[in-house]
């Protein structure tokens, strides 16, 4: 077994593969609970002995239940864990007595840090799709993480007295386990000082979010956002979340009353808040997809949204790699978190509900003449919420001066089954190499073909090479082609382009940075 010195301890982890280590649940903060709850995370506690390090750590409190992932259960609180993929040595093993102080012969390794999606409520680093043994025997050193979801990570608690809660509980997790990385990485043969960021969804947008916040200044160097997800909330917008959340759980909106409040009761309520909101069409845009809680423009944690910052030219000295796919909005259509939309006098609607000019959705109309309105709908929500955020992300950051480099994902066919669609997380089974597990098959469209092994060394070997040396392989953006981009694809894929809507209708549409 393969035994690792960090600065709290040594820990134990086991061959994933012949040529690669995996080291599980290694805490890089105390629990978040009792004394801790709603706080800054604490440093984790030292530990004698060897940690085990062959299973991964509790989840963040969730309903959630995704196939493949430990559920969160009632009492578990050591749930801020990292876990770490490093190339085996090529000697044999030490013996399971000695620490190993680095690998690599001395070299160290770039390291790639991961954020879990799940807008900001569910998900872990337990997640099928994160393995990293792939990507380690790529070259990389790759760590992932849990971080507090929810109300726990992400609700507005009131200042009480002279103790202050902050917001952004979560992405202040995130950078605690960055600093984890620049003092311990070394020792899995890591190089703390090339290290990549990157996420996808509500992950990606946790990345971009640290590329504004001054805690993360200089504990990463690069960033890869797939699909990030667009709006931050406003201050107020968060207070009135945690009255809703407290008046649906029975307590007081304070500090005590939310603190009186078991996790589990948080996370029902936030569960029947959401499911109000779904069945209420005049909610307003929380109606169709209904997300509760997003990082909080609190000009402390979370001085500006991304946007702002990468136009501002706030994020140069990080390298960018974004990418979305073409059909982002099928995903949430096919597990039935997004609204039905079906008709022209609700497609209307919605678009009033985002405050989207007229002009915009009849040249959606004049692009897709054929296509049912449910269709319009999932490319226009799929494009406010991800695809343009992301372009314009990738834009707004070579405007500024600082590199940025563009793809989408458009791996569509025909299956068996019908259509394989190029939705909402589809990639990332590629970009990690971990397409072969069964447990992905309804991402990924079925079982894999060669030609979509292909695929995935090929976009393996680009993340790879962007997190060494800041060059997945293609230009960058730049003034002489902006909308340059990146298609990943399959010889198998459907050829032709999908029926999509123009960026230029776009160009003069205001996103929503901020939920009012």
């Amino acid at each position: 077994m393969d035994i690792f010195t960090t600065e709290n301890g040594a820990v134990r982890g086991f061959r994933a593969a012949d040529d690669v280590v995996a080291v599980l649940g290694i805490p890089y903060a105390a629990p978040p609970f009792g004394p801790n709850r709603f706080r800054e995370p604490r440093p984790a506690a030292a530990w004698t002995g060897v940690r085990d390090g062959t299973l991964f750590g509790p989840v963040s409190p969730q309903s959630a239940e995704l196939p493949g992932a430990p559920a969160w259960s009632p009492g578990d609180e050591d749930i801020l864990t990292v876990n770490v993929w490093t190339p085996a040595p090529t000697p044999a093993p030490a013996p399971a007595s000695t620490p190993v102080p680095a690998r690599g012969g001395g070299r160290r390794l770039p390291v790639l840090v991961w954020i879990h999606g799940g807008a900001y409520t569910f998900g872990s680093s337990a997640q099928p799709d994160f393995d990293g043994t792939v990507l380690a025997r790529a070259g990389l050193v790759v760590v992932t993480l849990n971080y507090r979801l929810g109300f726990e990570g992400f609700g507005h608690v009131p200042a009480g007295g002279a103790t202050a809660y902050p917001d952004n509980r979560g992405l202040l997790d995130q950078v605690a386990a960055l600093r984890w990385v620049r003092d311990n990485i070394a020792a899995f043969g890591g190089d703390p000082g090339n290290v990549t960021v990157a996420g996808q969804s509500s992950g990606a947008a946790s990345a971009a979010c640290l590329m504004v916040m001054d805690r993360a200044r200089g504990l990463f160097h690069r960033a890869v956002l797939h699909s990030p997800a667009s709006p931050c909330y406003t201050p107020e917008t968060a207070a009135a979340t945690t009255r809703e959340i407290a008046a649906e759980a029975g307590c007081p909106a304070t500090p005590e009353g939310l603190a009186s409040m078991k996790p589990e009761a948080l996370v029902d309520a936030s569960d029947r808040v959401v499911d109000r909101y779904r069945r209420d069409p005049d909610a307003g845009s929380r109606h169709y997809d209904p997300t509760l809680y997003a990082p909080v423009l609190d000009g402390d944690v979370l001085p500006t949204d991304p946007l702002t910052g990468m136009t501002d030219g706030l994020t140069t000295d990080v390298d960018v790699l974004v990418c979305h796919t073409t059909e982002e909005y099928r995903l949430l259509d096919a597990v039935g978190s997004s609204a039905k939309i079906t008709t022209e006098a609700q497609l209307a609607r919605f678009a009033r509900d985002f405050d989207l000019p007229d002009d915009l959705v009849a040249g959606c109309r004049t692009a897709m003449p054929d296509a049912p309105v449910l269709d319009v709908y999932l490319a226009l929500y799929g494009d406010l919420l991800f695809g343009e955020y992301g372009n314009r992300l990738a834009e707004r950051h070579a405007g500024a001066g600082g590199r940025a480099f563009l793809s989408r994902f458009d791996r569509r066919r025909t299956g068996p089954n019908g259509a394989v669609h190029a939705w909402h997380c589809a990639d990332i089974p590629f970009a990690f190499g971990t397409l072969d597990d069964e447990r992905l098959a309804f991402l990924i469209g079925g079982a894999p073909t060669a030609q979509d092994r292909e695929l995935a060394a090929r976009m393996v070997r680009a993340w790879a090479d962007f997190a060494a040396t800041g060059d997945p392989g293609w230009p960058a953006v730049g003034d002489d082609d902006p909308l340059r981009a990146h298609v990943w694809r399959t010889e198998e894929s459907d050829s032709g382009d999908l029926p999509t809507i123009p960026r230029a209708l776009w160009s003069e549409v205001p996103l929503p940075l901020l939920h009012p």
